[in-house]
């Protein structure tokens, strides 16, 4: 399989936009679309895939991140500058984690739990949201900077949303890493934007 091609990057980058985009809806409305959701936490638990689409299951379940990359990139100012804050610090993170062995076990061992519980409860249980929201917070939210996420108190303050703000937080680094797998670079981005803004059309038209 050929990881390093504009169409395997740029559905990498619509996973790291849809997990920014899921962070922000639970943080501002509480809830937060059902089928991306899904998807994202999904892709979490996918350690072993035969293609990068296969980690998302389908480009459906990524729609969402689609849309939301193609809203960031079409226009000349940022439209959200919120989710574009998570989404760099969702990469910078992933930059920092892939030198730590230490936090990558730990994540290895957590993941592994939550493949078990998913099995045993379902993917969207709260003991699953739990321990993945566990598993970004003794790992990834120990890193510098830490990702400050803002919306409503009242739910913020919520113990359930917290662990799926987290656990979409951890499916963030998660495409992150995809990423960098896939040949994605901080310049690749700056240079290859008109490319990855067709791809994403074309993707687009797929959905």
């Amino acid at each position: 399989m050929q990881l390093n091609t504009i169409t395997n990057q740029t559905i990498a980058l619509a996973g790291i936009a849809q997990a920014a985009a899921l962070v922000q809806q639970l943080a501002t409305k509480g809830t937060a679309d059902p089928l991306a959701m899904e998807t994202s936490l999904a892709s979490v638990l996918k350690i072993d895939s035969d293609s990068v689409i296969d980690i998302y299951g389908s480009l459906d379940g990524i729609k969402l991140g689609l849309t939301q990359l193609n809203i960031q990139m079409t226009g000349f100012k940022i439209v959200n500058p919120e989710q574009a804050r998570y989404c760099a610090s969702l990469v910078f993170l992933e930059n920092q984690l892939s030198d730590r062995k230490d936090l990558l076990n730990i994540i290895q061992i957590g993941i592994s739990k939550a493949q078990a519980q998913s099995e045993h409860f379902g993917l969207l249980h709260e003991n699953v949201l739990a321990n993945l929201g566990d598993v970004y917070q003794n790992t990834i939210s120990t890193l510098q900077p830490r990702i400050m996420v803002n919306g409503n108190q009242e739910y913020l303050s919520r113990p359930e949303i917290a662990n799926k703000i987290r656990a979409c937080l951890l499916a963030g680094v998660r495409s992150a890493i995809l990423w960098r797998q896939c040949g994605g670079t901080r310049w690749k981005f700056l240079f290859y934007r008109k490319k990855i803004q067709a791809e994403l059309q074309i993707l687009l038209k797929k959905v």
